[in-house]
């Protein structure tokens, strides 16, 4: 009878190698600190839930405070828990995020945007210590050297976000 009750249990079989996001549960990716001067949020923060049925995903981001949640749209989880792509409303504007669950799942790894260069990916690592107060801010790494032709650029703000506000519509008289 023991053999019968071994052969039906179900094996616990070890994620594959490079997974990412579990099929199930919930997590947080952020990257959030202190700014040293101001004491103001820097950074963007990344709250995964996966359920049966759906899978969800709160965003927010820094523009001198921590935004409101914004509950994404479109949410789609690669198979794997490798890849995560959703939308989110900024202001009435449709914008797209995408990344990759790096380090068995302890990172994401948010596509562009990180000091304003859309070239540089955000590395967000995953909460573990909720009570834990943010680190203070980074400065962002120095560009390479512009071309002689090209006049240099303006120095980026630290941990900005891939998402940006609409500007506010000018109202004349």
């Amino acid at each position: 009878m023991a053999s019968c009750v071994a052969i039906a249990a179900p094996k616990k079989t070890p994620p594959a190698a490079g997974s990412g996001m579990p099929r199930y549960g919930m997590a947080v990716y952020s990257d959030l600190c202190i700014h040293k001067d101001s004491g103001e949020f820097g950074g963007q923060r990344v709250t995964v839930q996966r359920f049966a049925e759906v899978d969800t995903v709160i965003y927010e981001y820094t523009a001198g405070g921590l935004s409101w949640p914004l509950i994404a749209d479109d949410v789609q989880i690669a198979p794997h828990g490798d890849k995560m792509i959703f939308t989110v409303q900024v202001e009435g504007e449709e914008k797209t995020l995408s990344g990759t669950f790096a380090e068995n799942g302890s990172t994401f790894v948010l596509d562009g945007g990180h000091c304003g260069r859309p070239d540089v990916p955000s590395r967000l690592g995953k909460v573990t210590d909720f009570g834990r107060n943010p680190p203070p801010c980074k400065p962002c790494p120095a560009k390479n050297a512009a071309p002689a032709e090209q006049p240099a650029e303006q120095p980026a703000v630290p941990h900005e976000s891939p998402v940006r506000p609409a500007a506010p519509e000018s109202r004349s008289a």
